[in-house]
């Protein structure tokens, strides 16, 4: 099930954004009896320089859900963390789970990651920003017992890439401001559950592997008929009678002009290209399928 991505400034109230959005859900997902678990993911205390060394700890929580605190020490720790990230998100992300990831996320190359993983199982996800101004991040930041360096803060707000509408990635997007008193629950409910998933992408897609004896049976059917097409209008000549062809209860129209073979091996070549992946398809109606692919574009 769906993906919640949240998005801000360090400091800026991500984890009490994510709080209340899980709370939200599992109530309501109680309420309406749908058997869905919630994960909640959170990165957090991502800091630079060496502060600390780099830990990796996982605790289960109440309610079906999952934090996920990482600390970073240095880039090359910050691009592990992603990746931990990344992986704990693949990992928990199905159709029978919600999953939200709570941290910076302020790379939009690392947002569109985690979009084509939802995308790739086909489920819903939206981007949850946590507007605040740099004033009041740096006040709150301030006020906390393990805050960022004042340094690091600056590092990591001059690099946010901020979330926009406009990109797949981040849309559906919710801003929510710093001082707004509830989070928007039915707007993101309608987003994740009630919202039809984006098809994945086709070079995400497994192709079906084709049954030899199919395959064998479009090319044997297709070649006849462009063979007979050949012949009959060698003996009736172009603009005669509608030609009878091999296994086809369908008779396929002879056009005022000659048919190259060429032309007809192209037609021949399109028409096997889009079904032989179609293995569910009855190998007695290909060549009335194929005749009608040839009237309709030597017409």
């Amino acid at each position: 099930m769906p993906l919640i991505v949240l998005t801000g400034y360090p400091s800026s109230g991500k984890t009490q954004r994510a709080q209340e959005i899980h709370d939200y859900l599992v109530e309501r997902l109680n309420k309406e009896g749908r058997p869905l678990k919630v994960y909640w993911i959170n990165e957090s205390d991502i800091v630079h320089r060496g502060v600390y060394k780099g830990t990796l700890c996982l605790s289960l929580m109440p309610l079906n859900s999952l934090i996920f605190n990482i600390t970073v020490t240095d880039v090359r720790e910050e691009k592990n963390a992603r990746g931990a990230m990344l992986s704990a998100v693949e990992r928990l992300l199905s159709k029978d789970c919600i999953v939200i990831a709570d941290g910076l996320n302020y790379i939009k190359g690392f947002r569109y990651q985690l979009y084509c993983v939802a995308r790739a199982i086909s489920t819903p996800h939206c981007v949850v920003h946590t507007g605040a101004p740099v004033d009041k991040v740096k006040e709150w930041n301030a006020a906390r017992s393990e805050g960022y360096d004042a340094t690091v803060l600056e590092e990591l707000v001059m690099r946010y890439e901020e979330p926009e509408a406009r990109n797949r990635w981040d849309s559906p997007l919710f801003t929510i401001i710093y001082d707004d008193k509830e989070i928007p629950g039915d707007k993101i409910w309608d987003a994740v559950i009630l919202r039809k998933p984006p098809p994945p992408n086709l070079s995400t897609v497994s192709k079906p592997v084709a049954d030899t004896n199919y395959v064998y049976a479009l090319d044997k059917a297709t070649l006849d008929i462009i063979n007979a097409v050949i012949e009959g209008q060698k003996e009736y000549g172009a603009g005669g009678a509608p030609m009878s062809v091999p296994t086809s209860t369908t008779k396929v129209l002879n056009p005022s002009r000659t048919v190259t073979l060429s032309e007809l091996r192209r037609l021949r070549k399109q028409f096997v290209s889009m079904n032989c992946a179609r293995t569910t398809l009855d190998v007695t109606r290909i060549a009335d399928m194929f005749a009608d692919y040839l009237n309709t574009n030597l017409s």
